[in-house]
């Protein structure tokens, strides 16, 4: 077993959402779910298919998900390393079977992808208010569902006051995703400078909240129809900034890759 250590959309060098990618791991699904609980990490399996494409399994400490972006990220770090002159690299995700483009520009990486249909409804203001602990006339708009490969609630607030001011039910949102097929709750907001913030809300531990989460600013972008620069991460040191833009109806999403 080879496992490469990595951070992935730091603002700054040193900082970043871990994530280990692993080669030649453990085949069994609860072995590697129970690797990523050792390490308390993210974790990501590289297989190869059949047909010779690249699997790519993701593992977070409590369960296994269709994808996450800055796993991919960690997995374009390791694979561009071997071959620096590629111009892309296909994989396909092991729960979905999605295909992913990794592709390299500057000193970023980014994952492209497409907006996916959500099977899941949007929810009532009510609803997302009492999940976050906050009065539903806080919310700026109407939450919506949408997806690039694992469905977000994205609830829009006023500013990163209220933002940082959210006091959510962690094991309610975890037994409401659970019902509903949704994959947790990315409250954002605009900021003043232009960029946007969010914080993602789907462990049921507030120390493991995300200092990142990739397929949220995925979906923010395929909602809103534009590119943004997304801050993450303040509530948890982590300093993080995702990068997306829109080509056509591709989404990418990235940022930074370093090699811890």
């Amino acid at each position: 077993m080879h496992i490469h250590s990595l951070r992935c959309f730091g603002a700054r060098p040193g900082t970043g959402n871990p994530a280990l990618v692993i080669e030649h791991g453990e085949q069994d699904a609860d072995a590697r779910l129970a690797l990523a609980r050792a390490r308390d990490t993210t974790c990501v399996f590289i297989d190869t298919g059949a047909d010779g494409v690249l699997s790519v399994d993701y593992y977070y400490p409590h369960k296994r998900s269709p994808l996450c972006i800055h796993a991919t990220l960690a997995v374009a770090g390791v694979l561009f390393a071997r071959a620096p002159h590629a111009g892309s690299i296909a994989v396909r995700t092991a729960v979905d079977r999605q295909e992913l483009e990794l592709v390299r520009a500057g000193g970023d990486y980014f994952v492209r992808l497409s907006a996916q249909q959500a099977a899941a409804r949007d929810v009532t203001a009510d609803t997302a208010a009492v999940l976050l602990g906050v009065p539903a006339a806080s919310l700026a708009t109407p939450p919506r569902v949408a997806s690039v490969g694992s469905p977000k609630l994205l609830v829009k607030v006023a500013d990163t006051e209220a933002l940082y001011g959210l006091a959510p039910d962690l094991a309610r949102i975890a037994a409401w995703g659970k019902d509903t097929g949704i994959n947790g709750i990315y409250a954002w907001c605009r900021r003043d400078d232009g960029t946007f913030e969010g914080r993602n809300f789907n462990h049921l531990d507030p120390r493991l909240e995300d200092s990142a989460t990739g397929v949220a600013a995925g979906a923010l972008t395929a909602l809103l129809g534009l590119g943004m620069r997304l801050r993450q991460g303040r509530a948890t040191g982590g300093e993080c900034l995702i990068r997306t833009r829109t080509e056509g109806r591709a989404i990418l999403v990235g940022g930074a890759v370093e090699t811890i």
